[in-house]
């Protein structure tokens, strides 16, 4: 289903934002 891919995108999305909020907290 598209809304499955969607939904696993933004969460993968959302996985590497706070992977790189971690790995540079000087920049958030």
């Amino acid at each position: 289903m598209v809304v499955n891919l969607i939904y696993i995108a933004a969460a993968v999305g959302v996985a590497v934002y706070m992977l790189v909020a971690l790995l540079r907290p000087e920049k958030f």
